[in-house]
């Protein structure tokens, strides 16, 4: 498909991926420099984009947004040495947010996949974190059906099971990736849960958006996304 109003493709751009959004921004400095004034001019972002979010069936309860921001190296290393974790150097370890089940069995079983899935794919687990919440601001529905949040550390491995990253200089990178870990744990657990929980929600009257977090709590594997940092 042709762009002819957009620029023809070059280095990292390519027009092929220009496409709409429910609305985005980006913060970033030019210089490099890290600084928390990023992290609330995102948020400030975030809060002059809530016209672009779409609400249930109370408008305190909506599809869900945030921020991503760059590995806090410095907080996740005092976090983990409270709990006794080690954490290897600045690039060898990624942190998933994780959306576990309120269910006490099911957490243990689903945190017991995605430890088993990271060793499958030749890296290390190296602990888990409790994340500290605030839902107050949360309505009804998603608090009936907010999931418990913690985050997994995960190390680089000796062994790197995915194939090397293309670059676009043509050669190939060995950079410590998280996807196939997140897809395969993903894909295990909706064969193991979905099913059964499918089953539940079934028997008992539900709104449209409760039967949606719903699924994305119980369901989408250990991690949510795992964003994986």
């Amino acid at each position: 498909m042709a762009h002819p109003d957009l620029p023809s493709r070059r280095g990292l751009y390519d027009p092929d991926y220009e496409h709409d959004s429910c609305g985005v921004g980006f913060v970033v400095d030019i210089a490099g420099k890290k600084s928390h004034r990023i992290v609330t001019q995102a948020l400030t972002v975030l809060k002059n984009l809530l016209h672009r979010g779409a609400c249930g069936c109370e408008a305190n309860t909506g599809d869900g947004a945030g921020i991503l921001i760059q590995m806090p190296d410095a907080f996740v290393r005092r976090e983990c040495a409270r709990l006794g974790i080690a954490l290897p150097a600045p690039e060898h370890y990624g942190v998933g947010m994780v959306c576990l089940p309120t269910d006490a069995n099911d957490r243990v079983a689903c945190q017991a996949l995605f430890d088993r899935i990271v060793r499958e794919e030749g890296q290390v687990p190296l602990g888990w974190r409790d994340v500290r919440t605030n839902h107050t601001a949360l309505g009804d529905t998603a608090r009936r059906n907010e999931p418990i949040f913690r985050q997994v550390f995960i190390g680089r491995g000796g062994t790197m099971r995915a194939r090397p990253k293309p670059t676009i200089s043509g050669g190939t990178s060995d950079r410590f990736r998280l996807g196939p870990i997140r897809a395969g744990a993903g894909a295990e657990a909706r064969r193991r849960w979905l099913p059964r929980r499918r089953s539940r929600t079934r028997q008992a009257p539900r709104t449209r958006c409760r039967a949606r977090c719903r699924s994305r709590a119980c369901h989408r594997r250990s991690a949510r996304g795992t964003r994986t940092s």
